[in-house]
């Protein structure tokens, strides 16, 4: 995975560079495993592209099964980008559920994503 890191209010903040794809959950556990040792973070942002389109149709359980593993290792996400083309009303749900917790985030833009993974 290529990733790079950035520091904002003391947080380093693993950074998936453009191009790359997290296509499932092993792919995800991956990305844990790099984010944690190669750049010692605890946080990630993404952009959504990195993702496939089955993540984003709930009923496939990906993005559970993905997002499950972030969770589980204490790896907090932030995906960036549009989607407001989006408009099944269970992922619109499911999205403003996740940015109302801690460990996972939907916004967009990368400096958004940076913000709030550094609270």
């Amino acid at each position: 995975m290529n990733l790079r890191a950035v520091e904002q209010n003391k947080h380093k903040i693993a950074m998936l560079a453009p191009g790359e794809i997290v296509a499932d959950a092993r792919a995800a556990m991956d990305l844990i495993a790099a984010v944690r040792y190669e750049t010692d973070c605890d946080r990630v942002a993404m952009a959504k592209e990195a993702l496939p389109p089955e993540f984003f149709r709930l009923s496939t359980g990906l993005a559970g099964e993905m997002l499950q593993k972030f969770v589980n290792y204490r790896v907090k996400l932030a995906v960036y980008g549009d989607f407001a083309g989006y408009t099944s009303k269970p992922l619109q749900d499911f999205i403003r559920e996740s940015n109302r917790g801690q460990d996972v985030f939907f916004v967009g833009t990368r400096e958004e994503a940076v913000e709030r993974l550094s609270k």
